[in-house]
């Protein structure tokens, strides 16, 4: 049959035709259409992933080498190549870091208990951590954004002191647009940024003080996701340039602070939001004996490819972290947190993408490269794509675009789907596109204040100029998931579960990623921002 169809093409060529190609591309389409998600292999994937043999996938585990070898396993067995030279995988050192829980924070009179009433923890590989006698001093937002003409560091030495700081920013507690963007958090209101301004103006500790709508999630999460094990890269001074001590503390707690200094707390956070805002200094002192455990050991990224035909150096990324929480040791027992929904649905995803879009290169190939990433410790601060981030497997400036999952519709199919940040780059045209096609509409993001745009793996290829889109549904269409079982360890995985949701959005990613892996255009970012200047700087 192929010879058959082979040599009157070849005729027709020569004869000057286009019949051949008008043949080829309706032959591509009608495979298109005919690639359908495959459900069972799906429910199989994320039964496997989140089930108890794999330990909640914590980095560093046993749970962590069956998931990457599954991982690795899938997407050789459907025909990728290794994205990483001849590896699939890339590895990420990193130290992993358990502060001991037994501490106490002692400020005046008072002996704060950890878990219950504060968190602390550390990025700095040395061994112990210690406040003594530290000043503390209450500076605002803990912000220094010129572009926004606001700087809470202005006028005030804060080296070695203990600073206590709102979350988020000045924008969501008036709900002023005209106050940095509003109700839509900016960086500058994530606990990541606050952390790293403070080490930036020589802080020892920064606390911050924990209210469920800021935050936007309760101080269960901030619990369970700052007592247990955290990792982290290692730079060769054992990050001594990380804060010191990254913690947090129960809103009760800081109006204790407060009241015992003879100040409000309701009145500081309001004189917060003032342009006049001066940091104040309070009497009291911080002590703390941070001691944690530290193992220094070698997670891994699952690094597959789709190589491209004619512009294989061009590279599009299909990404989801693999991890989740692995197993806490509680006074009930251990307790295993499989993150069913964050994230097997997502690296299930990027398994059945891999599939669906191999069929369609060996239908016709795609003109540029497609990349599939599974990242490690992305709960933990998003260190595996971190690194990815520095270029060593694929230089941030040969990517062309960045696809992430985090957490999927496990429901039925919805009429939808969510944008997160708006008017960034033309990735958001691409997704209106998209889901036109599907005859759904966008719907902007229902909880901007949560700035969830800063919070998964495609920020880290985001801040290194990469236009990017997130794809997460954790708990919109299912709101009880955030209340009890978002990072938590009910978050298991259900044979009930329809998968509508996953079928389309695969479907729709599947459908830019083809876009672009077959176009010369290059995304550009919208907005005047860190994220265009750096892509701009690697273009010129």
């Amino acid at each position: 049959m192929k010879i058959k169809i082979i040599l009157p093409c070849a005729l027709l060529a020569l004869l000057g035709f286009t019949a051949c190609q008008q043949m080829t591309d309706k032959t591509v389409e009608q495979a298109e259409s005919r690639i359908n998600v495959d459900l069972n292999k799906l429910h199989q994937d994320i039964k496997v992933l989140a089930s108890d043999e794999f330990e909640g996938r914590g980095p560093l585990t046993a749970g962590e080498k069956l998931t990457i070898e599954y991982l690795a396993k899938q997407y050789q067995t459907i025909g990728l190549v290794p994205g990483n030279k001849n590896s699939f995988y890339q590895a990420v050192p990193m130290a992993k870091v358990t502060p001991d829980q037994n501490m106490q924070l002692v400020i005046g009179e008072h002996k704060f208990k950890a878990g219950q009433d504060f968190t602390a923890r550390t990025q700095q590989v040395g061994g112990s951590v210690i406040l003594d006698n530290a000043e503390l001093v209450f500076v605002g937002y803990g912000i220094n954004a010129p572009e926004y003409q606001w700087n809470d560091y202005a006028n005030v030495d804060v080296k070695d002191k203990t600073v206590v700081v709102l979350v988020n920013d000045p924008g969501f507690a008036t709900q002023n647009d005209a106050l940095f963007t509003g109700n839509a958090m900016t960086y500058y209101g994530r606990w990541t940024y606050k952390y790293e301004e403070a080490a930036r103006q020589g802080a020892k500790a920064v606390f911050i003080v924990h209210q469920t709508a800021p935050a936007a999630y309760p101080w269960s999460v901030v619990e369970s996701s700052n007592t247990g094990s955290k990792y982290t890269l290692v730079d060769s001074e054992n990050n001594i340039s990380k804060l010191p001590i990254m913690g947090w503390i129960q809103h009760a707690v800081a109006e204790t602070i407060f009241t015992d200094a003879g100040l409000s707390f309701d009145e500081m956070q309001h004189y917060a939001l003032s342009p006049d805002f001066k940091a104040v200094s309070l009497p009291q002192s911080a002590n703390l004996t941070l001691n944690s455990a530290i193992k220094n050991a070698e997670s891994n990224n699952v690094v597959a490819m789709i190589e491209g035909e004619s512009r294989a150096d061009e590279y599009i990324v299909i990404s989801a972290h693999w991890d989740h929480f692995g197993t806490k040791q509680t006074a009930n027992g251990p307790k295993i947190y499989n993150g069913a929904i964050d994230n097997a649905t997502g690296s299930a995803a990027t398994v059945e993408l891999a599939r669906i879009l191999m069929q369609q290169h060996k239908i016709k190939p795609f003109q540029r490269s497609i990349l599939f990433v599974n990242f490690t410790a992305e709960e933990t601060g998003m260190i595996g794509s971190e690194l990815f981030a520095l270029g060593s497997v694929v230089a941030t400036k040969n990517m062309v675009a960045m696809l992430n999952i985090d957490g999927m519709n496990a429901l039925d199919a919805v009429d939808y789907i969510l944008q997160y940040g708006k008017g960034l780059s033309e990735m958001e045209d691409y997704l209106a596109d998209a889901s036109k096609k599907q005859q759904r509409k966008v719907k902007m993001d229902p909880r901007p204040q949560n700035g969830l745009f800063f919070r998964s793996d495609h920020f880290s290829l985001a801040k290194q100029g990469v236009p990017s889109l997130l794809f997460m549904s954790l708990g919109d269409t299912d709101p009880d998931y955030i209340a009890h079982r978002y990072h938590k360890e009910e978050d298991d995985y259900s044979p009930l579960w329809s998968l509508g949701g996953m079928e389309q959005d695969i479907k729709l990613i599947a459908d830019i990623a083809s876009t672009l892996a077959n176009s010369e255009h290059w995304p550009q970012w919208k907005a005047e921002s860190d994220f265009k200047n750096r892509r701009l700087q690697d273009k010129q």
